[in-house]
């Protein structure tokens, strides 16, 4: 992608493209997800900073990472779905309990002098209960229905109907809880000014927020996998074998 593309599409379209992207927009605070639909020169100058360097940091960001996506895109999509169950789905489902100790203890002694700590709990409380369902919906409905449109186009069978009707419409309903979950997670980056703890934290109140950034650079690799990888694969998969029959 050249500069001026990346100039001329929204903070969203950039971080969809290439979910890299989203450090360089956290490192200038700079909202991808809630107000998302401006472009770097708007959300900039809402800022007060020069665009320049932001755009040179996503270049670069580009250059480093595209063999990185290359390589996801060669995998098998049936390992591809393996991966994100077995590592995403699994991380998320090991740090939810811990989080939500950490988060409810910090607030529970430090939200006195910091009361953002007590909305920090309710967001992080929201994406924790969005994706326990929205994982169980992909692991239960979507995820198989992708692996018996694989197997049909293996064995050259018709994959038959389903309860959903098209793909895309499960997939739209993950693709709109992927972004109420990273919309609650940049109120809690926002409200936590980037994970900074202020001089009084404890111990608990350094290791939750650094569980929550790692937490959210997680999701971010874990919706690129899924919202600009394997869903639009199982789409194109689906569309060829209607065709086809």
């Amino acid at each position: 992608m050249s500069s001026n593309e990346v100039t001329s599409i929204t903070l969203k379209e950039i971080v969809t493209g290439n979910f890299h992207a989203a450090a360089v927009f956290e490192k200038y605070s700079l909202d991808f997800c809630c107000r998302g639909g401006k472009t770097i020169g708007e959300a900039c100058a809402d800022k007060g900073i020069d665009a320049a360097p932001v755009i040179g940091e996503l270049m670069q960001v580009a250059a480093a990472e595209s063999q990185t996506d290359h390589r996801f895109a060669e995998w098998a999509p049936e390992f591809l779905i393996d991966f994100i169950m077995n590592n995403h789905h699994a991380y998320v489902r090991k740090m939810i309990p811990v989080l939500l100790v950490h988060t409810k203890k910090i607030a529970s002694v430090h939200g006195m002098n910091h009361p953002e700590l007590l909305q920090i709990e309710i967001h992080f409380d929201a994406v924790a209960k969005e994706l326990a369902q929205h994982m169980q919906k992909e692991e239960m409905v979507l995820f198989p229905y992708i692996r018996k449109l694989l197997a049909a186009k293996r064995e050259g069978t018709s994959v038959g109907t389903s309860p959903f009707g098209s793909v895309s419409n499960p997939i739209r309903m993950m693709e709109a809880e992927h972004q109420n979950a990273g919309d609650e997670l940049y109120h809690v980056r926002s409200l936590s000014s980037g994970y900074t703890v202020p001089d009084d934290g404890c111990t608990t109140y350094r290791v939750a927020y650094q569980e929550l950034q790692d937490f959210e650079r997680d999701l971010h690799q874990h919706v690129h996998l899924e919202n600009n990888i394997l869903f639009p694969l199982a789409i194109a998969l689906e569309e060829a074998l209607i065709a086809r029959n």
